[in-house]
């Protein structure tokens, strides 16, 4: 059955989606690139919520790093308290966003089919926003307060990109449906990175809980442009101007509305497609997070260079990657200058948003030229996001001590994994646009029990044998990057699947 589907959809897969029709509004006043910008704001502060405990956790504990000693702690505004709290502590505080953060992923999915995707995100965007604002007082009131919170602040967040997806199944023309996302999903790295930088500065001038205030309340107020400018499809949008609905009701109308109450489990759970985006988002998060999280300690370990104090330390611990509690520790340091420190954490998020935003131009560019179809535009970008990074990764442990060379290699990989966002990420509304925000949910879920699993993994190779567990750590790595570069090559498909297509009305 679904290889006659796949077959029969063959052809449609050769081109692009629809022929390049004149785009009514696509300039930088169109309603759809301001909803590009409002969603790359929403995110960026989503992003800068959960990074502010990662950030301000250095100066709640008293200006020392966790879990380690420093003989002069940086000055600390008096009015601001200090929690004298251990390692293993922190630890658990760190991740317990995760702990809630799993669960709403295909929840919120769902609901956004339900309910609206203007509506589940800015929901969760205001809860996060809010909860933000009592973290000083849950501090206060007990690590298990804080705990608690921190694991509500993570199922807010966790229907936040399923329900973005949901949107944009509504208002992205399958043309530009790359440039689009990816310029809302560069928020998520300029969120963090923001935060990193703003965070400092809060905590050094102003005491750390004032963080949690000035975040919060710029997510309050976000969620206030939110909800008065964003809508939930073209047809509701007073503006909009008549040609430029017209182009993205017509260039959606083969995909259908949004789902019901009921899903197509059983026909999900044998679609190869769907299996195909599902195996390479487990694959490639498991390098994703390797990256950020196991990176550090070899260079640490193997090549004895501590640039992991910021440029990657603070990445993963910002990010709250699965797995990163014990990267974590000891995260912070005194040994750069405050100008270094920031230029040199600057370059992985530099490097992943702008990929993220070049890679949506040029996808959108190679479907608009007729160079490619839809099923192999989304494989290019999947290849290269998939393939590079992990050929760096098995280049690195043979570059001897040239930390300057892994610096490079590493920033390179954390740019051009993200070229993926163009491919198999997108790729969930090209298959199945009335299911997209249910799907992306339940990969998302995959992405991070690949986060939780990998360092774990990693852990178990090197405690054998430090030089060889490395090596077979970043072997292991890139193996299933391939399998599942190979797998999602074989599989993968550009077009609606049937069991994503609306069913006509009984007459």
């Amino acid at each position: 059955m679904e290889r006659a589907a796949g077959s029969a959809e063959a052809p449609h897969e050769a081109a692009p989606l629809l022929p390049r029709p004149p785009a009514p509004g696509s300039g930088p006043c169109s309603a759809r690139c301001a909803l590009a910008l409002l969603a790359h704001g929403a995110l960026l502060v989503a992003y800068a919520l959960r990074a502010a405990l990662s950030i301000a956790i250095i100066a709640i504990t008293g200006g020392s790093p966790p879990g380690g000693n420093r003989s002069a702690p940086g000055p600390r505004p008096p009015q601001a308290p200090a929690y004298n709290w251990s390692a293993e502590t922190q630890g658990i505080i760190l991740s317990s966003f995760f702990y809630g953060y799993g669960l709403t992923q295909a929840l919120g999915g769902y609901g956004a089919g339900l309910f609206g995707g203007k509506l589940v995100l800015g929901s969760g965007l205001l809860l996060s926003s809010a909860l933000t604002l009592l973290v000083p007082r849950a501090a206060e009131l007990g690590v298990g307060v804080l705990v608690g919170l921190q694991a509500l602040l993570g199922l807010a967040q966790g229907v936040i990109f399923p329900a973005q997806y949901a949107l944009w199944a509504k208002w992205a023309p399958p043309l530009e449906r790359s440039r689009l996302m990816n310029i809302a999903d560069a928020g998520c790295t300029f969120g963090t990175f923001s935060a990193l930088l703003v965070a400092g500065i809060i905590c050094q001038s102003l005491g750390w809980p004032l963080v949690f205030y000035i975040f919060g309340g710029v997510g309050c107020a976000w969620c206030l442009c939110w909800f008065l400018l964003v809508y939930e499809d073209p047809a509701s949008h007073p503006w909009i101007s008549a040609g430029e609905r017209e182009y993205i009701v017509s260039s959606l109308a083969h995909q259908g509305s949004s789902h019901g109450r009921s899903l197509p489990l059983g026909a999900m759970a044998k679609s190869l497609p769907l299996w195909a985006i599902a195996i390479a988002c487990f694959c490639t998060d498991w390098l994703f997070y390797m990256l950020l999280t196991s990176m550090p300690t070899f260079m640490s370990n193997v090549l004895h260079f501590d640039l992991r104090e910021w440029l990657w330390d603070r990445w993963c611990c910002s990010l709250r990657a699965p797995g990163c509690v014990a990267s974590c520790q000891g995260s912070e340091s005194a040994s750069f200058p405050a100008l270094q420190n920031g230029l040199l954490s600057s370059l992985p998020y530099i490097g992943n948003g702008l990929g993220h935003i070049l890679a949506g131009l040029l996808a959108d560019f190679l479907l608009a030229q007729r160079v490619l179809g839809t099923a192999a535009v989304r494989k290019l970008f999947s290849a290269l996001g998939m393939l590079l990074p992990s050929v760096f990764l098995v280049v690195v442990p043979y570059i001897g001590s040239s930390s300057t060379a892994a610096v490079v290699l590493l920033t390179l990989a954390l740019t051009i994994i993200s070229m993926t966002g163009a491919g198999i990420n997108i790729n969930h509304i090209d298959i199945a646009p009335r299911y997209a925000g249910f799907l992306l949910g339940v990969t998302n879920t995959f992405g991070i029990i690949a986060g939780i699993i990998a360092p774990t993994a990693v852990g178990l190779l090197v405690s054998q044998d430090l030089q060889a567990g490395w090596r077979n750590a970043f072997f292991a790595a890139a193996a299933l990057n391939v399998f599942g570069l190979i797998f999602y090559v074989a599989f993968g498909s550009g077009t609606v699947q049937g069991w994503a297509r609306e069913e006509p009305a009984a007459p």
